[in-house]
């Protein structure tokens, strides 16, 4: 190659500058082959860079892999040299584009420049042939115009420098044809122009040349070796034109890859097969191919990261010659098989304690060879130093500081720097860092948690412990001494103090007097930590204390609601089907949660089987129609329960006459009396009279009207009757949501004719299919002591009471 490519380097040596100058980039594009020193650009000055500041900045170059470094930087002119061979061949092999990619490296500060060199081909390989000399049996009976495979010459060059014709010794009989393959690569096939006569010739040596298109061209020759020989008519026939197949990479030795096939129409010698790879190239070295059975195994190191897939030609050759070719195309898969490496550019040591937090003291930079999640690094520092990795440019990474650094509390620095990739499963790599700190300093305790909760039960004992809270200070001695204490604040108007305490050297908080999850259920206590230096240094946390319920309230009965010692009667219509409302017990808790679920149970009553109570509803309803033998009295003690561990209860009576008319209700006994009494029972007397008499007007006109009407039923009125707020304790506003009191029902009232004393008959829910009707009648317990017997004892005697009223609480 000696004077050529030196003439051909004088030629070809220039400099493209600056492609794309984006972000700091470079690119230069240079021929293969410079000799070492050579120059590609002054970098300097495409970048804009103080030439005098190279050298104190460390100016240098580095590959982004940490391969050869190809390239240099004079620091004292600011060209960019060539340092190592530059050969295109066995760096980008036959790719249209190579390019070489480098990195210009500056510190104080970190600062980084890509630099692409363009890698150019020059005609330094020649075009070679697989085998010295290609042998041909053809047989004499072949037609004018029959064409023949010739082989494929092989130039490591691209573009022009590649293969870009083949010559033919002139002859009597072939001549040539070339043919371009997907993909550019040119091919020649020898076509039978004349036909032959196995008597007058048995052999032809023809001579084939392949040549290049560079300048100075290069051209390789092979013989070509044809034997007449009798007809073989039928050429082998692949499977498939193209066989693709994928193997992972570091596959062991003789691991079968594919097995390609071809048949071939002839019999014996003539259908023959054998499989041969086509031309010469480096995967010839790492695969072999059965010739006999077609297959193709491995037989050398398959590495993804060197070559990530194999194109090959693959050809079918009977017993006497003819060929067929097919494309091999083997996709090698990563594997995650290299570990990501460390490497340390740069670190400041010792480093000065009066350091500010986010302070650069090293730069580290880390590699991965693998592709893809296989090579995507996070890169990570052990906990307890304060330090920590911040990601720069590309994979370049900053150890910063993170707080202010104290000698006398840690003078040395062991720092471990793990960098593991994303592969299945992940590769890591540590690298140690020793760090010497010089002296100076202080640090404010810290608190372990940004918060804390605490949860108490109510009705706590005074002095019970909450929670814990830590802070730490790494500073010495009394610098370090934490002590704890409540900042001043108010919680419900009382001062924080009364509520909690902590205990300055533990910071163990403790309640100070019993919680009320009723009055108080979550209140914040914000605690702060002091040193004991000089000045001292403090940091506060903010804790939530959460008061949980315990099931310490009874339930309530809303409805039926006592007043005094007087109770309340509700009638029921003798007509009353199975299933009809008759009446509700309403009831609410002050507890939360399941606390104050309640269920409803009738504990006792006259009798067992008429009436049932809804569990969840607290609806009373007929069990079955009510006949005639049934007591007119009828007494129900409900209980109501909540869901309380232990489980909390109330007890209610309701009383329930069974009659169509008012008229039915036993008189009422004269009951004795105090005589404080005498006035008030006088006014109620009078009162009863009073609505009685307007009452049974009231029922009397009714009756004409449905007289007159034919007796259909006239509806008289409708109510949305709601329980009335008098009747809610405080705090059972925001009962609704805890299930404990329902919204309120609204029903329809109907009078009929059908009665001798044109009493109530019915009720019509607007939310049930059948309400009986409901009434109440109000008398002192004496007044029904003879109704309804003395199931529990006899009642005290209250004040005389009777009123006749239509409730609807429902």
């Amino acid at each position: 190659m000696g004077s050529s490519r030196f003439a051909l380097f004088c030629g070809l040596a220039f400099i493209v500058l600056v492609l794309h100058p984006v972000c700091g980039d470079v690119s230069y594009s240079i021929p293969e082959e410079m000799k070492r020193g050579s120059v590609i650009g002054n970098i300097a000055k495409d970048l804009g860079l103080d030439l005098g500041r190279l050298s104190a900045r460390k100016a240098r170059i580095d590959t982004e892999d940490n391969s050869v470094k190809y390239c240099g930087v004079n620091l004292n002119t600011g060209d960019l040299i060539v340092q190592e061979r530059i050969d295109r061949e066995g760096l980008c092999a036959k790719k249209a584009s190579c390019v070489l990619k480098q990195e210009l490296v500056l510190e104080n500060p970190l600062e980084l420049h890509r630099v692409s060199i363009r890698v150019q081909d020059i005609n330094d390989n020649s075009p070679q042939f697989k085998e010295e000399s290609l042998k041909f049996e053809i047989h004499e009976s072949a037609d004018k115009g029959e064409r023949f495979l010739l082989g494929e010459a092989h130039d490591g060059d691209i573009g022009e420098n590649a293969v870009q014709g083949y010559s033919l010794q002139q002859n009597d009989h072939f001549k040539l044809n070339v043919n371009t393959k997907a993909g550019g690569r040119k091919y020649g096939e020898l076509v039978l122009d004349k036909e032959l006569d196995r008597e007058d010739k048995k052999e032809i040596m023809l001579l084939l040349t392949a040549f290049d298109g560079g300048s100075p061209q290069r051209s390789g020759t092979v013989v070509i070796h044809v034997t007449v020989l009798d007809a073989n008519d039928n050429v082998p026939v692949f499977s498939q034109t193209v066989y693709k197949a994928s193997l992972p990479e570091n596959s062991p030795l003789d691991t079968l890859v594919i097995t390609v096939s071809a048949t071939d129409a002839d019999e014996g010698m003539y259908g023959e097969v054998i499989y041969e790879f086509d031309h010469v190239s480096d995967e010839n070295n790492v695969f072999s191919l059965d010739s006999k059975s077609g297959e193709v195994r491995v037989t050398g190191a398959i590495d993804y990261e060197k070559v990530s897939s194999h194109e090959m030609q693959i050809s079918a050759k009977d017993g006497l010659g003819l060929v067929s070719y097919a494309t091999l195309i083997i996709e090698v898969i990563d594997v995650n098989d290299n570990a990501p490496v460390i490497y340390l550019k740069s670190l400041t040591n010792p480093i000065p304690e009066n350091l500010s937090p986010g302070t650069e003291v090293g730069i580290i930079n880390v590699q991965d060879r693998d592709s893809e999640s296989n090579r995507q690094v996070r890169c990570s520092i052990q906990q307890g130093a304060p330090f920590k990795l911040v990601p720069s440019i590309k994979n370049y990474y900053s150890l910063v500081t993170t707080g202010q650094l104290d000698r006398e509390l840690v003078s040395d620095y062991n720092i471990t720097i793990t960098a593991t990739d994303e592969g299945s499963p992940p590769l890591s790599s540590s690298k140690s860092v020793q760090l010497s700190v010089a002296d100076i300093n202080d640090n404010p305790p810290v608190f372990e948690d940004q918060s804390y909760s605490a949860y108490v039960s109510e009705n706590n004992k005074p002095g019970s412990t909450l929670c814990s809270v830590t802070a730490r200070d790494p500073d010495w001695r009394q610098n370090g001494t934490v002590i704890y204490s409540v900042l001043p604040g108010e919680v419900n108007g009382a001062p924080v103090s009364s509520y909690v305490s902590v205990n300055g050297d533990t910071g163990v908080i403790h309640a100070v007097r019993s919680f009320d999850y009723e009055q108080l259920r979550s209140f914040k206590v914000q605690v702060m930590a002091r040193d004991n230096g000089s000045p001292p240094l403090s940091s506060n946390v903010t804790v939530s204390v959460f008061v949980s319920d315990v099931n310490d309230n009874s339930p309530q009965i809303l409805y039926p609601a006592p007043e005094g010692n007087s109770f309340m009667t509700e009638l029921v219509p003798k007509a009353a089907h199975g299933g009809s409302l008759v009446s509700k017990v309403i009831a609410v808790d002050a507890d939360s949660g399941q606390n104050a679920w309640l269920s409803y149970e009738i504990v006792k009553s006259t009798d067992p089987g008429l009436f049932t109570i809804g569990v969840h509803s607290g609806e009373i309803r007929t069990q079955r129609d009510i006949s005639e033998s049934d007591s007119m009295k009828q007494n129900l003690i409900v209980a109501v329960k909540d869901n309380g561990q232990p489980s909390l209860s109330a007890t209610c009576s309701m009383y329930l006459l069974i009659s169509d008319n008012l008229a039915e209700v036993p008189e009422l006994k004269d009951i004795s009396y105090d005589e404080k009494n005498s006035k008030l029972t006088s006014y109620l007397i009078i009162a009863l009279v009073s609505v009685s008499t307007f009452f049974l007007t009231f029922i009397i006109i009714i009756l004409g009207v449905r007289f007159c009407r034919r007796r259909k039923p006239r509806l008289l009125f409708d109510g949305a009757v709601a329980i009335p707020s008098a009747y809610l304790p405080p705090n059972y506003a925001d009962v609704d949501g805890t299930g404990t009191l329902r919204s309120a029902y609204n029903y329809d009232a109907y009078l009929t004719t059908g009665s001798r004393t044109s009493d109530f008959k019915f009720v019509t829910s607007y939310n049930d299919n059948t309400l009986p009707a409901d009434q109440t009648l109000r008398k002192s317990p004496s007044d029904f002591a003879d109704v309804f017997g003395d199931p529990d004892g006899s009642p005290e005697v209250g004040t005389p009471f009777i009123s006749l009223t239509s409730y609807f609480p429902f």
